[in-house]
């Protein structure tokens, strides 16, 4: 069996001073017409982010609304938003600053910058670095050189408190402006200080409209040394980023970073955005299950939709 460091990335940052975003390609106007991050509960309106690919892995984009179908518990819904624009996002990223980090700090720096030079105007980020306990780094700002110049003095030490980390990243995801959010760690391994449990953090992301993106590095030398928490950090970020419509991308080596990092980047600007107001109007707090299925255009090969798979209806008087 290979062994596992995962880095969850939506990217990290450089320590070389702040990158210029890139300005979308649509006019801001457009971003503003989509509906706001803030939705009240009154609001019969369910917003589904969808990633499309061909089976090799290449996104698609351009694609009808036509091309799309999308399902709650087993019954198709009828789709009344749906945009493909490069709306801004909020991204929360976590960076694992545990002992084990020492020797991939440089690397990672690397792999946020290419991340960075995908950005557009109008995103936001924070940081959550995290090794004995997390700490709120940086709160939400728009500048990306606060990001990278808090990074660069990180210090790597102590162990591992990722599911914690993940947990006061949601709370602060509370606060997002824009209705695009991720969550993005950089990790070279599983958990072995948190107080949460996998299954308080799994339900909690069920509940939170966040992705995550992965990217495992598979170093076979360090898999002896591995705790069976750590040895489970695959497993575990691997199943959060399916079931929030994410990715995992596996890596074999450190110098492979900078390139996944940037094509992240590029993925989470090609995203379609399906939203309904579900036939079941009722508010019981249940889970719904969500399946989108995206027939090719004549003449384009068999395509793969990436999605959020559920979410928790209203409940009257709370859960």
């Amino acid at each position: 069996m290979v062994a596992t460091s995962i880095l969850l990335v939506f990217c990290a940052f450089q320590s070389a001073g702040p990158i210029e975003p890139r300005t979308p390609l649509t006019a801001t106007a457009k971003a503003e017409a989509l509906p706001r991050a803030d939705l009240s509960v009154d609001v019969p309106l369910v917003l589904i982010p969808v990633h499309v690919t061909t089976l090799l892995g290449a996104s698609v984009a351009g694609l009808p609304q036509s091309s799309f179908h999308l399902f709650e518990n087993g019954v198709e819904q009828r789709i009344t938003h749906f945009s493909s624009e490069d709306a801004p996002l909020s991204v929360g990223f976590l960076f694992d600053a545990s002992g084990s980090m020492r020797n991939k700090l440089r690397k990672s720096a690397q792999a946020a910058a290419a991340f960075f030079r995908t950005a557009s105007t109008g995103d936001e980020f924070f940081l959550v670095d995290f090794n004995e306990r997390p700490h709120l780094a940086v709160p939400f700002t728009q500048d990306a050189g606060a990001i990278t110049r808090r990074i660069a003095r990180t210090r790597a030490e102590g162990r591992t408190s990722l599911l914690d980390a993940i947990h006061l990243a949601l709370e602060q995801m509370r606060s997002a402006r824009n209705l695009r959010k991720a969550i993005v760690i950089v990790s070279d391994g599983g958990d072995n200080r948190s107080r949460y449990t996998e299954t308080e953090i799994k339900s909690a992301m069920r509940e939170a409209d966040v992705q995550v993106y992965a990217m495992g590095i598979f170093d076979p030398d360090d898999w002896p040394k591995r705790t069976p928490e750590e040895r489970n950090g695959p497993k575990l970020l691997d199943e959060l980023a399916q079931e929030t419509g994410g990715r995992h991308y596996p890596v074999k080596s450190l110098d492979e970073l900078p390139s996944v990092c940037e094509r992240i980047g590029r993925e989470l600007r090609e995203e379609y955005l399906i939203g309904y107001a579900p036939s079941n109007d009722a508010q019981d707090g249940t889970y719904r299950k969500v399946k989108v299925t995206v027939t090719p255009p004549s003449g384009m090969p068999e395509l793969r939709a990436y999605y959020r798979q559920g979410y928790y209806a209203p409940a009257l008087f709370g859960r």
